[in-house]
């Protein structure tokens, strides 16, 4: 037969623990998100203007802890003190305490009350309160120094040729030999077209910019002096013979035999080579030098 079991209610009971309002109205969560009062003290209480600094010092309680920002407010805080350049981000999170999952989904939030029970926007409004009752504020952004990545042909500017100074430097290559260097340079070069043209302009002094529509119009024409007066003869003649002699490089046969053809000034680059006045049964024509000659004159 099986055994009976007998209740008997004899012994007297325990009295139920005393409880409060406000620990109903702001229980403590089991996990690690503490939930604190939030912008108002427990009910009966009045919060002081100023807390004791060593009241945010326990990072395990939240007890007394008044959060009196929202939660954008604290992310505004967030990102102002990222920026100033004081902590990391890794940094700060390891300050307050918080690992980088929960920190992302915070900050990654908006409006007033979105992340109200994340225990970023608590130990974030710990750390900033603390930091202000010490005197520390959140420093200005570091202002980023402008940089730009080193021109490839940045050494070239302490090379100094004779007559750079007033635009007359004597030019002692063809039109056709610079347009094959500027051809060969682009292809080969990691710089672009746009940073070419700025180099070739320098030697103006004049901040001149160079368009894209006058260099493909140079490299458009053939001939030996066709385009000597385009801005960008001379600028590119300065520039690939700097490239020489910083590249120790002697000079090329073709520049040789221009020194001979054009003694002293080098090529004309004031005046366009393209007119020539002959007599009937003449014939003018352009050698690979730039120089003119006329067939059947006696």
């Amino acid at each position: 037969m099986p055994p009976s079991y007998q209740y008997t209610y004899d012994s007297p009971r325990q009295p139920l623990a005393a409880t409060n309002i406000n620990s109903l109205l702001n229980p403590v969560p089991l996990d690690k998100d503490k939930t604190v009062c939030l912008g108002r003290p427990p009910m009966g209480a009045t919060p002081s203007a100023k807390r004791k600094a060593e009241e945010y010092d326990d990072d395990d309680s939240d007890e007394g802890v008044y959060i009196t920002q929202n939660c954008d407010q604290i992310r505004r805080k967030i990102h102002a003190f990222i920026n100033s350049g004081e902590m990391k981000v890794g940094e700060f999170q390891k300050a307050i305490g918080v690992n980088s999952k929960g920190y992302s989904v915070f900050m990654g939030q908006s409006g007033r009350d979105k992340g109200s029970g994340s225990n970023t926007y608590i130990q974030a409004f710990k750390f900033f309160k603390k930091r202000e009752e010490q005197g520390l504020k959140i420093a200005a952004p570091k202002k980023k120094a402008k940089t730009t990545a080193p021109a490839a042909n940045g050494d070239l500017d302490a090379i100094q040729l004779e007559g750079e100074a007033d635009v007359s430097v004597p030019v002692f290559d063809s039109c056709d030999e610079i347009r094959k260097k500027i051809r060969a340079y682009l292809a080969a070069s990691n710089s672009t077209q746009a940073e070419f043209l700025r180099e070739i302009a320098k030697p103006y002094h004049d901040g001149r910019k160079i368009q894209s529509k006058v260099l493909n119009d140079f490299l458009g024409k053939r001939g030996a002096s066709a385009g000597n007066t385009s801005s960008v003869f001379y600028g590119a003649y300065v520039f690939f013979e700097k490239m020489r002699i910083r590249d120790g490089k002697a000079k090329s046969k073709h520049r040789q035999d221009m020194e001979k053809a054009h003694p002293g000034r080098g090529m004309d680059t004031k005046r366009r080579l393209d007119f020539v006045t002959c007599r009937i049964g003449e014939k003018p024509y352009e050698d690979s030098l730039g120089q003119l000659h006329i067939a059947g004159r006696f």
